[in-house]
């Protein structure tokens, strides 16, 4: 049986393949796919998400610049080297 783990503030801990039928404490067979911080709430038998906004939005990566960006931002670099005379700042 697959089992996830749970704290004593219901807080995942981690999962299992357990070779019983019986749960163990601290435990559910209810899977907490698609959650950052899942927190299980034992009376509904459901994860819930517990992570804010705003942590969720910092683990998302950062947009990467394209190569057509990446090289119009280094030709307009060349362009400003070849106007002020070819010294960099």
């Amino acid at each position: 049986m697959h089992v996830y783990y749970y704290d004593e503030k219901f807080k995942y801990q981690g999962e299992d393949v357990i070779d019983f039928d019986e749960l163990p404490e601290n435990a559910t067979d209810v899977s907490p796919e698609g959650l950052y911080l899942p927190e299980y709430d034992a009376e509904k038998r459901e994860w819930f998400e517990s992570a804010s906004k705003e942590y969720i939005e910092s683990l998302q990566p950062k947009p990467q610049l394209s190569k057509i960006e990446i090289m119009e931002k280094e030709i307009a670099e060349l362009y400003y080297l070849l106007a002020v005379g070819g010294e960099s700042s």
